[in-house]
Protein backbone atom coordinates (compact mmCIF):
# COMPACT_ATOMS: atom_id res chain seq x y z
CA UNK A 1 0.00 0.00 0.00
CA UNK A 2 2.96 2.52 0.71
CA UNK A 3 4.38 2.46 -2.31
CA UNK A 4 1.17 3.47 -4.01
CA UNK A 5 0.49 6.16 -1.27
CA UNK A 6 3.81 8.15 -2.30
CA UNK A 7 3.08 8.57 -5.64
CA UNK A 8 -0.14 9.96 -4.92
CA UNK A 9 1.09 12.07 -2.29
CA UNK A 10 3.87 13.54 -4.42
CA UNK A 11 1.35 14.01 -7.66
CA UNK A 12 -0.99 16.02 -4.88
CA UNK A 13 1.63 18.21 -3.72
CA UNK A 14 2.40 19.04 -6.84
CA UNK A 15 -1.09 19.68 -7.84
CA UNK A 16 -0.71 22.31 -5.05
CA UNK A 17 2.35 24.31 -6.39
CA UNK A 18 1.37 27.65 -7.64
CA UNK A 19 3.27 26.83 -10.76
CA UNK A 20 1.91 23.62 -11.46
CA UNK A 21 -0.51 24.87 -13.80
CA UNK A 22 2.50 26.62 -15.92
CA UNK A 23 4.60 23.77 -15.73
CA UNK A 24 1.92 21.53 -17.57
CA UNK A 25 1.19 24.35 -19.95
CA UNK A 26 4.55 24.46 -20.74
CA UNK A 27 5.42 20.58 -20.94
CA UNK A 28 2.18 20.10 -22.96
CA UNK A 29 4.08 22.96 -25.27
CA UNK A 30 7.33 20.45 -25.19
CA UNK A 31 5.76 17.59 -26.56
CA UNK A 32 4.01 19.14 -29.20
CA UNK A 33 7.43 20.54 -30.70
CA UNK A 34 9.06 17.29 -30.33
CA UNK A 35 6.39 15.50 -31.89
CA UNK A 36 5.80 17.64 -34.55
CA UNK A 37 9.15 17.75 -35.10
CA UNK A 38 9.77 13.66 -35.20
CA UNK A 39 9.32 12.18 -38.46
CA UNK A 40 7.70 8.83 -37.01
CA UNK A 41 5.53 11.08 -34.58
CA UNK A 42 4.36 14.06 -36.31
CA UNK A 43 1.95 11.86 -38.65
CA UNK A 44 0.50 10.84 -35.11
CA UNK A 45 0.60 14.31 -33.96
CA UNK A 46 -1.52 15.81 -37.28
CA UNK A 47 -3.14 12.97 -37.61
CA UNK A 48 -4.46 13.27 -33.70
CA UNK A 49 -5.42 16.80 -34.40
CA UNK A 50 -7.23 16.51 -37.52
CA UNK A 51 -9.45 13.53 -36.50
CA UNK A 52 -13.55 14.20 -37.47
CA UNK A 53 -15.30 14.53 -34.35
CA UNK A 54 -18.95 14.61 -35.44
CA UNK A 55 -22.15 14.95 -32.74
CA UNK A 56 -25.21 14.78 -34.01
CA UNK A 57 -29.02 15.06 -32.07
CA UNK A 58 -32.14 14.60 -34.96
CA UNK A 59 -31.36 17.10 -37.57
CA UNK A 60 -28.52 19.32 -35.73
CA UNK A 61 -24.92 17.94 -36.79
CA UNK A 62 -21.65 19.50 -35.49
CA UNK A 63 -18.84 17.77 -37.44
CA UNK A 64 -15.51 19.56 -36.56
CA UNK A 65 -11.54 18.40 -36.41
CA UNK A 66 -10.41 17.60 -32.56
CA UNK A 67 -8.63 20.80 -33.52
CA UNK A 68 -11.48 23.27 -33.65
CA UNK A 69 -13.39 21.27 -31.28
CA UNK A 70 -10.47 22.26 -28.86
CA UNK A 71 -10.19 25.74 -29.92
CA UNK A 72 -13.98 26.09 -29.97
CA UNK A 73 -15.13 24.32 -27.25
CA UNK A 74 -12.52 23.83 -24.49
CA UNK A 75 -11.37 27.33 -25.01
CA UNK A 76 -14.62 28.65 -24.43
CA UNK A 77 -14.83 26.89 -21.33
CA UNK A 78 -11.11 28.92 -20.42
CA UNK A 79 -13.02 32.08 -20.92
CA UNK A 80 -16.00 31.50 -19.28
CA UNK A 81 -13.85 31.07 -16.57
CA UNK A 82 -11.83 34.44 -17.07
CA UNK A 83 -14.64 36.27 -17.13
CA UNK A 84 -16.38 34.87 -14.11
CA UNK A 85 -12.91 36.17 -12.28
CA UNK A 86 -13.50 39.55 -14.27
CA UNK A 87 -16.99 40.14 -13.04
CA UNK A 88 -15.94 38.96 -9.12
CA UNK A 89 -12.97 41.22 -9.53
CA UNK A 90 -15.16 44.44 -10.75
CA UNK A 91 -17.45 43.60 -8.09
CA UNK A 92 -16.29 42.87 -5.19
CA UNK A 93 -12.58 42.59 -5.60
CA UNK A 94 -9.15 44.12 -6.94
CA UNK A 95 -10.96 45.95 -10.00
CA UNK A 96 -13.72 47.41 -7.76
CA UNK A 97 -12.06 50.29 -6.69
CA UNK A 98 -11.64 53.23 -8.97
CA UNK A 99 -7.97 54.31 -7.50
CA UNK A 100 -7.18 50.43 -7.06
CA UNK A 101 -7.80 49.65 -11.04
CA UNK A 102 -6.28 52.87 -12.65
CA UNK A 103 -2.38 51.50 -12.66
CA UNK A 104 -3.25 48.55 -14.12
CA UNK A 105 -5.96 49.27 -16.59
CA UNK A 106 -4.04 52.16 -18.42
CA UNK A 107 -0.74 49.60 -18.30
CA UNK A 108 -2.79 47.16 -19.57
CA UNK A 109 -3.84 49.59 -22.72
CA UNK A 110 -0.60 50.79 -23.39
CA UNK A 111 0.40 46.92 -23.16
CA UNK A 112 -2.59 46.29 -26.00
CA UNK A 113 -1.80 49.39 -28.03
CA UNK A 114 1.76 49.77 -28.52
CA UNK A 115 2.39 45.58 -29.45
CA UNK A 116 -0.41 46.10 -32.33
CA UNK A 117 1.27 49.12 -33.51
CA UNK A 118 4.84 47.56 -34.02
CA UNK A 119 2.95 44.46 -35.43
CA UNK A 120 0.98 46.81 -38.26
CA UNK A 121 4.32 48.71 -38.68
CA UNK A 122 6.56 46.11 -39.52
CA UNK A 123 3.50 44.20 -41.74
CA UNK A 124 2.22 47.32 -43.19
CA UNK A 125 3.43 46.83 -46.67
CA UNK A 126 2.13 42.89 -46.76
CA UNK A 127 -2.11 43.48 -46.68
CA UNK A 128 -2.45 39.37 -46.26
CA UNK A 129 -0.75 39.63 -43.03
CA UNK A 130 -2.38 42.31 -41.11
CA UNK A 131 -5.12 40.68 -39.33
CA UNK A 132 -2.85 39.44 -37.33
CA UNK A 133 -2.30 42.63 -35.48
CA UNK A 134 -4.00 41.94 -32.27
CA UNK A 135 -1.64 38.68 -31.81
CA UNK A 136 1.08 40.21 -30.02
CA UNK A 137 -1.26 42.60 -27.71
CA UNK A 138 -1.94 39.67 -25.32
CA UNK A 139 -0.69 38.50 -21.62
CA UNK A 140 -0.92 34.85 -20.95
CA UNK A 141 -1.84 35.20 -17.28
CA UNK A 142 -1.32 31.21 -16.01
CA UNK A 143 2.69 31.85 -17.36
CA UNK A 144 2.81 35.17 -16.35
CA UNK A 145 2.27 34.70 -12.49
CA UNK A 146 3.68 31.05 -13.09
CA UNK A 147 7.27 33.09 -13.38
CA UNK A 148 6.37 35.72 -10.83
CA UNK A 149 5.41 32.59 -8.00
CA UNK A 150 8.83 31.31 -8.76
CA UNK A 151 10.72 34.21 -6.61
CA UNK A 152 7.98 33.56 -4.25
CA UNK A 153 7.62 35.94 -1.09
CA UNK A 154 10.27 38.02 -2.80
CA UNK A 155 8.03 39.56 -4.84
CA UNK A 156 5.60 42.03 -3.33
CA UNK A 157 2.05 40.73 -2.83
CA UNK A 158 0.98 44.29 -4.47
CA UNK A 159 3.03 43.71 -7.18
CA UNK A 160 1.88 40.24 -8.04
CA UNK A 161 -1.94 41.61 -7.86
CA UNK A 162 -0.96 44.65 -10.47
CA UNK A 163 0.27 42.36 -12.66
CA UNK A 164 -3.51 39.69 -12.15
CA UNK A 165 -5.49 42.79 -12.57
CA UNK A 166 -3.84 44.06 -15.40
CA UNK A 167 -3.95 40.11 -16.87
CA UNK A 168 -7.28 40.06 -16.32
CA UNK A 169 -8.03 43.63 -18.32
CA UNK A 170 -5.99 42.63 -20.75
CA UNK A 171 -8.16 39.13 -21.51
CA UNK A 172 -10.89 41.39 -21.61
CA UNK A 173 -9.40 43.34 -24.13
CA UNK A 174 -8.86 40.43 -25.70
CA UNK A 175 -12.32 39.25 -25.66
CA UNK A 176 -13.22 42.74 -27.14
CA UNK A 177 -11.29 42.24 -29.96
CA UNK A 178 -12.03 38.70 -31.25
CA UNK A 179 -15.65 39.76 -30.92
CA UNK A 180 -15.19 43.17 -33.05
CA UNK A 181 -12.30 42.16 -35.23
CA UNK A 182 -12.40 38.21 -35.82
CA UNK A 183 -15.98 36.91 -35.79
CA UNK A 184 -19.06 37.10 -37.70
CA UNK A 185 -17.16 37.19 -41.04
CA UNK A 186 -19.97 34.61 -42.89
CA UNK A 187 -23.14 35.37 -40.48
CA UNK A 188 -26.43 32.93 -40.62
CA UNK A 189 -29.08 35.02 -38.29
CA UNK A 190 -31.06 32.27 -37.47
CA UNK A 191 -28.79 30.64 -35.16
CA UNK A 192 -28.71 34.01 -34.14
CA UNK A 193 -31.91 34.62 -33.14
CA UNK A 194 -32.01 31.73 -30.80
CA UNK A 195 -28.51 32.29 -29.22
CA UNK A 196 -30.84 35.89 -28.06
CA UNK A 197 -33.25 33.65 -27.12
CA UNK A 198 -31.29 31.73 -24.64
CA UNK A 199 -29.38 35.16 -23.39
CA UNK A 200 -33.07 35.92 -22.44
CA UNK A 201 -33.73 33.13 -20.52
CA UNK A 202 -30.18 33.64 -18.61
CA UNK A 203 -31.18 37.24 -18.43
CA UNK A 204 -35.14 35.32 -16.62
CA UNK A 205 -33.10 32.99 -14.08
CA UNK A 206 -30.99 35.65 -13.11
CA UNK A 207 -33.16 38.19 -12.31
CA UNK A 208 -35.77 35.64 -10.88
CA UNK A 209 -33.16 34.74 -8.19
CA UNK A 210 -32.35 31.37 -9.57
CA UNK A 211 -29.12 29.88 -8.12
CA UNK A 212 -29.27 26.10 -9.72
CA UNK A 213 -25.86 26.58 -11.44
CA UNK A 214 -27.11 22.91 -13.37
CA UNK A 215 -30.32 25.21 -15.17
CA UNK A 216 -27.46 28.29 -16.22
CA UNK A 217 -25.20 25.91 -17.58
CA UNK A 218 -27.77 23.86 -19.71
CA UNK A 219 -29.37 26.87 -20.93
CA UNK A 220 -25.57 27.68 -21.76
CA UNK A 221 -24.53 24.51 -24.21
CA UNK A 222 -27.84 25.50 -26.01
CA UNK A 223 -26.22 29.27 -26.28
CA UNK A 224 -22.69 27.93 -27.20
CA UNK A 225 -24.35 25.51 -29.94
CA UNK A 226 -25.99 28.55 -31.43
CA UNK A 227 -23.26 30.99 -31.54
CA UNK A 228 -20.89 28.67 -33.09
CA UNK A 229 -23.85 27.74 -35.71
CA UNK A 230 -24.22 31.49 -35.93
CA UNK A 231 -20.65 32.44 -37.73
CA UNK A 232 -20.21 34.30 -34.30
CA UNK A 233 -16.47 33.22 -32.46
CA UNK A 234 -18.67 30.08 -30.20
CA UNK A 235 -16.25 31.09 -27.19
CA UNK A 236 -17.93 34.34 -26.64
CA UNK A 237 -20.68 32.48 -24.93
CA UNK A 238 -18.75 31.47 -22.47
CA UNK A 239 -18.25 35.75 -21.96
CA UNK A 240 -21.70 35.87 -22.03
CA UNK A 241 -22.94 33.08 -19.59
CA UNK A 242 -20.48 34.12 -16.58
CA UNK A 243 -22.67 37.85 -17.47
CA UNK A 244 -25.60 36.11 -16.19
CA UNK A 245 -24.17 33.55 -13.00
CA UNK A 246 -25.32 35.47 -10.22
CA UNK A 247 -22.49 36.65 -7.45
CA UNK A 248 -24.40 36.85 -4.57
CA UNK A 249 -25.71 34.22 -2.42
CA UNK A 250 -29.73 34.23 -0.85
CA UNK A 251 -30.25 37.67 0.54
CA UNK A 252 -32.08 35.63 3.43
CA UNK A 253 -29.14 33.64 3.84
CA UNK A 254 -26.71 36.36 3.73
CA UNK A 255 -28.46 38.42 6.53
CA UNK A 256 -28.87 35.27 9.16
CA UNK A 257 -25.15 33.83 8.37
CA UNK A 258 -22.96 36.69 7.10
CA UNK A 259 -21.37 37.81 3.93
CA UNK A 260 -18.19 35.87 4.33
CA UNK A 261 -19.88 31.94 4.68
CA UNK A 262 -22.48 33.14 2.20
CA UNK A 263 -20.21 34.12 -0.51
CA UNK A 264 -19.20 30.08 0.00
CA UNK A 265 -22.96 29.18 -1.48
CA UNK A 266 -22.33 31.99 -4.48
CA UNK A 267 -22.99 30.42 -7.34
CA UNK A 268 -20.09 32.73 -8.97
CA UNK A 269 -17.22 31.38 -6.77
CA UNK A 270 -18.75 27.37 -6.87
CA UNK A 271 -18.24 27.32 -10.36
CA UNK A 272 -14.93 29.85 -10.43
CA UNK A 273 -13.72 27.00 -7.73
CA UNK A 274 -14.84 23.53 -9.62
CA UNK A 275 -13.52 25.49 -13.10
CA UNK A 276 -9.74 26.44 -11.79
CA UNK A 277 -8.49 23.02 -11.86
CA UNK A 278 -9.78 21.74 -14.89
CA UNK A 279 -8.63 24.85 -16.96
CA UNK A 280 -5.30 24.83 -15.21
CA UNK A 281 -4.37 21.19 -15.03
CA UNK A 282 -6.51 20.08 -18.37
CA UNK A 283 -7.84 22.76 -20.88
CA UNK A 284 -4.96 24.87 -20.97
CA UNK A 285 -2.24 21.92 -21.56
CA UNK A 286 -4.74 20.38 -24.13
CA UNK A 287 -4.63 23.75 -26.35
CA UNK A 288 -0.90 24.25 -25.31
CA UNK A 289 -0.17 20.93 -26.89
CA UNK A 290 -2.69 21.16 -29.89
CA UNK A 291 -1.91 24.46 -30.94
CA UNK A 292 2.41 24.95 -30.18
CA UNK A 293 3.36 22.37 -32.75
CA UNK A 294 5.54 24.31 -35.35
CA UNK A 295 7.17 22.50 -37.80
CA UNK A 296 10.91 23.58 -38.33
CA UNK A 297 11.69 21.47 -40.93
CA UNK A 298 13.21 23.78 -43.86
CA UNK A 299 13.53 26.53 -41.60
CA UNK A 300 16.19 28.67 -41.16
CA UNK A 301 17.30 31.48 -39.27
CA UNK A 302 15.79 34.32 -41.37
CA UNK A 303 12.64 32.99 -41.13
CA UNK A 304 12.19 34.94 -37.85
CA UNK A 305 12.75 38.24 -39.73
CA UNK A 306 9.86 37.82 -42.17
CA UNK A 307 7.19 40.05 -41.20
CA UNK A 308 4.85 38.20 -39.51
CA UNK A 309 7.40 36.29 -36.62
CA UNK A 310 9.31 39.74 -36.34
CA UNK A 311 5.99 41.16 -35.64
CA UNK A 312 4.90 38.85 -32.86
CA UNK A 313 8.32 38.54 -31.48
CA UNK A 314 8.96 42.57 -31.09
CA UNK A 315 5.46 43.29 -30.84
CA UNK A 316 5.99 40.93 -27.20
CA UNK A 317 9.32 41.32 -26.28
CA UNK A 318 9.88 45.51 -27.12
CA UNK A 319 5.82 46.38 -27.50
CA UNK A 320 4.70 45.17 -24.51
CA UNK A 321 7.43 46.45 -21.68
CA UNK A 322 7.04 50.10 -23.39
CA UNK A 323 3.80 49.72 -23.44
CA UNK A 324 3.00 49.05 -19.88
CA UNK A 325 6.39 50.26 -18.18
CA UNK A 326 5.59 53.92 -20.22
CA UNK A 327 2.13 54.19 -19.55
CA UNK A 328 2.21 53.26 -15.63
CA UNK A 329 5.36 55.73 -15.47
CA UNK A 330 3.27 58.54 -17.46
CA UNK A 331 -0.17 57.39 -14.97
CA UNK A 332 2.38 57.59 -12.00
CA UNK A 333 4.20 60.58 -12.58
CA UNK A 334 0.46 62.35 -13.10
CA UNK A 335 -0.35 61.85 -9.96
CA UNK A 336 -3.67 59.62 -10.97
CA UNK A 337 -1.98 56.58 -9.29
CA UNK A 338 0.84 55.71 -7.40
CA UNK A 339 3.28 52.61 -7.52
CA UNK A 340 2.35 49.31 -6.06
CA UNK A 341 3.10 49.34 -2.11
CA UNK A 342 6.75 48.13 -1.52
CA UNK A 343 7.82 48.19 -4.77
CA UNK A 344 10.58 50.06 -6.58
CA UNK A 345 10.79 51.36 -10.10
CA UNK A 346 13.03 48.14 -11.57
CA UNK A 347 10.08 45.98 -10.33
CA UNK A 348 8.00 47.21 -12.34
CA UNK A 349 10.06 47.23 -15.04
CA UNK A 350 10.80 43.76 -14.72
CA UNK A 351 6.89 42.62 -14.77
CA UNK A 352 6.28 45.39 -17.37
CA UNK A 353 8.23 42.52 -19.50
CA UNK A 354 6.71 39.75 -18.11
CA UNK A 355 3.87 40.90 -19.76
CA UNK A 356 5.18 39.80 -23.17
CA UNK A 357 4.67 35.96 -22.42
CA UNK A 358 1.70 35.97 -24.73
CA UNK A 359 1.55 32.33 -24.96
CA UNK A 360 -2.06 31.38 -24.70
CA UNK A 361 -4.11 33.86 -25.75
CA UNK A 362 -1.89 34.99 -28.55
CA UNK A 363 -1.84 31.40 -29.92
CA UNK A 364 -5.41 31.69 -29.84
CA UNK A 365 -6.01 34.81 -31.77
CA UNK A 366 -3.58 33.84 -34.40
CA UNK A 367 -5.33 30.66 -35.00
CA UNK A 368 -8.57 33.39 -35.64
CA UNK A 369 -6.41 35.69 -37.87
CA UNK A 370 -4.72 33.15 -40.64
CA UNK A 371 -6.20 29.95 -42.02
CA UNK A 372 -2.97 29.05 -43.83
CA UNK A 373 -1.08 26.65 -42.26
CA UNK A 374 2.03 28.64 -43.64
CA UNK A 375 1.12 31.58 -41.41
CA UNK A 376 -0.13 29.92 -38.71
CA UNK A 377 3.65 27.80 -37.86
CA UNK A 378 5.01 31.40 -38.90
CA UNK A 379 2.63 32.63 -35.87
CA UNK A 380 3.27 30.11 -33.71
CA UNK A 381 7.30 30.50 -34.29
CA UNK A 382 6.96 34.02 -32.93
CA UNK A 383 4.72 33.50 -30.24
CA UNK A 384 7.16 30.99 -28.69
CA UNK A 385 10.19 33.18 -29.35
CA UNK A 386 8.66 36.22 -28.11
CA UNK A 387 7.25 35.02 -24.76
CA UNK A 388 10.42 32.61 -24.39
CA UNK A 389 12.44 35.92 -24.68
CA UNK A 390 10.06 37.73 -22.32
CA UNK A 391 9.87 35.29 -19.23
CA UNK A 392 13.59 34.85 -19.20
CA UNK A 393 14.88 38.27 -19.46
CA UNK A 394 11.73 39.28 -17.09
CA UNK A 395 12.68 36.23 -14.59
CA UNK A 396 16.22 37.33 -14.10
CA UNK A 397 15.72 40.75 -14.10
CA UNK A 398 13.18 40.68 -11.60
CA UNK A 399 15.50 38.19 -9.05
CA UNK A 400 17.55 41.30 -9.60
CA UNK A 401 15.82 43.84 -8.35
CA UNK A 402 14.15 41.51 -5.72
CA UNK A 403 17.03 40.97 -4.08
CA UNK A 404 17.73 41.49 -0.11
CA UNK A 405 19.11 45.22 0.93
CA UNK A 406 22.82 43.84 2.54
CA UNK A 407 22.33 45.27 6.62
Amino acid sequence: MKPIKQPLQAIQAFLQMETAGSILLLSAAVIALIMSNTESLATVYHGLLNTPVAVQIGGLAIAKPLLLWINDGLMAIFFLLVSLELKREMLEGQLSNVSQVMLPAVAAIGGMLLPALIYLGINWHAPETLSGWAIPSATDIAFSLGVLALLGSRVPTALKLFLMALAIIDDLGAIIIIALFYSGHDMHFVPLYYALGAMGVLFLLNVGGIKNLFLYLLVGLVLWVCVLKSGLHATLAGVVLAFFIPLRADEDEKHHTGHAHASHHSPLHTLEHALHPIVAFCIMPIFAFANAGVTLAGMSFGILFEPVPLGIILGLFVGKQIGVFGFSWLIIKSGLARLPDNTNWMQLYAVSILCGIGFTMSLFIGSLAFASEEYVNEVRLGVIVGSLLSAVIGYFLLQFASRPKQA
